[in-house]
């Protein structure tokens, strides 16, 4: 590849948008890939075909939020493999060990960098929301 062309792809900027992830409920993208990287907005437990907030307990939710990010990430050239780093917040930190028992499931070795925080309420009263940056694997 040129220079020129390697130029061109790191100023590129697309959104991602597919149906199996939730639709954004707001004005913003589901990701955005900027050059080789997709930036993904934070999920929360919607199942795409129905459009409602999963029910259950926290490991529930989460599956549902990381199953909704492999979408995101694979509309936007990428895998949970690719993941570098997430922020997790969580409506109780008391969820932390079963959410973090689903999420080291979804994610191999080595695990993103990731920083957990509770938040006062989350969007449709979810528990749970995820958001992620990935490298897009290169050619």
């Amino acid at each position: 590849m040129s220079s020129d062309a390697r130029a061109r792809e790191a100023d590129s900027r697309h959104a991602v948008r597919t149906a199996d992830a939730p639709q954004a409920i707001g004005p913003y993208s589901q990701a955005i890939v900027a050059g080789r990287t997709v930036y993904c907005s934070g999920q929360i437990p919607i199942d795409p075909a129905s459009g409602t907030l999963v029910g259950g307990d926290i490991a529930a939710q989460t599956r549902r939020v990381l199953t909704n990010l492999q979408a995101v990430l694979a509309a936007g050239g990428s895998s949970l493999g690719h993941v570098v780093r997430t922020t997790v917040y969580l409506a109780d930190m008391n969820d932390f060990g079963a959410m973090n028992e689903v999420y080291a499931a979804f994610f191999g070795d080595p695990a993103p960098a990731r920083s957990t925080v509770q938040a006062a309420r989350l969007p449709r009263d979810a528990r749970i929301e995820i958001d992620a940056i990935a490298i897009v694997p290169g050619t």
